[in-house]
């Protein structure tokens, strides 16, 4: 869902509606306490021991799976191509990605234990201690997987079939912005339907099924608008791409009002244009031998889950019949 670096390809958008003025950051802060209090309250989510990690209860798996069955359905026309990877993915890949150069603060790398049986015995007085221990770990070939799109692209090296291809993907991501929001976690799941291609291809697979992607969330009772948006950027330069990015709409996202007039809503979905990165980074061509473009729209399960709740409530088993029926609950 979040673009690596800024595209320069312009692509229309849905009409947008003006953001709301921010609230005071102390009123915001306790209503996102407040809800995440529900929400533990309620049982639907499992205090974890970290700001932005959770559990999860049988019942909120139940609705995250039929959002990704109502996912999977509403696009099941474009007959992708189904994939799933593991949430961590060789760092040759995720440096190719860019990611670590405009979102280094949102990284998570994988560290493992090398040494010898002298380090781990330092290393084991340090714990014994309470010192840091992490000084006996070195960098692992891993990183953790920051969306859920980034471990497909190596496996498309070559050139496309004409008319390119379109991937169904899901799987947990990583993001490193702890948050007492329990909109914002740090471990969460994406699903996302890719299209690799022609240019043209791309833009115009992004537009339409951004309008899918709304009418599938309205259809789930939920106050849903389409915004131009920019992805987090990190320091001065990304506050320059951010600028871009959302002046050419080269990112769409759905948004909800969880907290009323308190913010600008939260994004539960997102509908990105990629250009030709991918493409020319990891040697992906079309037809025509030129670097392939790529577009994604991507579902935030658990925010999607957590904005149902927010709407309907605690109780699943009061939602309206439609809803559940969407979702698949008995």
């Amino acid at each position: 869902m979040t673009n690596p670096t800024m595209t320069t390809a312009a692509v229309t958008s849905p009409a947008t509606t003006a953001p709301a003025a921010t609230a005071p950051d102390s009123d915001l802060e306790a209503a996102r306490s407040e809800f995440r209090d529900e929400l533990l309250a309620s049982g639907l989510l499992i205090d974890a021991g970290e700001l932005g990690l959770y559990g999860r209860s049988g019942l909120f798996e139940d609705v995250v799976d039929g959002i990704s069955r109502s996912v999977t359905r509403l696009l099941a026309d474009l007959n992708a191509e189904r994939m799933r990877f593991a949430p961590v993915f060789p760092r040759p890949e995720f440096e190719n990605t860019d990611y670590i150069v405009s979102f280094p603060h949102l990284t998570g790398a994988v560290n493992g234990f090398t040494g010898t049986e002298a380090d781990h015995r330092r290393l084991v007085s340090a714990r014994a201690n309470g010192e840091d221990w992490s000084a006996w770990l070195s960098p692992a070939e891993t990183v953790l997987v920051p969306a859920v799109c980034h471990p497909l692209y190596e496996r498309l090296r070559g050139t496309l079939p004409a008319g390119g291809r379109t991937f169904d993907l899901s799987g947990f991501c990583f993001r490193h912005e702890p948050s007492i929001d329990p909109m914002r976690l740090q471990a969460f799941r994406q699903q996302e339907f890719v299209h690799v291609g022609l240019e043209t291809d791309a833009g115009e697979f992004r537009n339409a099924q951004n309008e899918r992607q709304l009418a599938g969330l309205l259809d789930l009772g939920l106050d849903a608008r389409v915004v131009a948006a920019n992805d987090p950027f990190f320091g001065r330069t990304g506050r320059m791409l951010a600028r871009n990015q959302l002046a050419d709409e080269a990112k769409l996202e759905v948004v909800v009002p969880i907290y009323g007039d308190l913010d600008e809503g939260t994004a539960i979905a997102s509908a990105n244009n990629h250009g030709d990165h991918f493409g020319a980074t990891f040697g992906i061509q079309t037809v025509d031998g030129s670097p392939s473009a790529s577009s994604c729209l991507g579902w935030g399960l658990e925010r999607i889950a957590l904005a149902l709740v927010r709407t309907h409530g605690t109780d699943v088993a009061s939602w309206s019949p439609a809803v559940r029926s969407s979702l698949s609950l008995a």
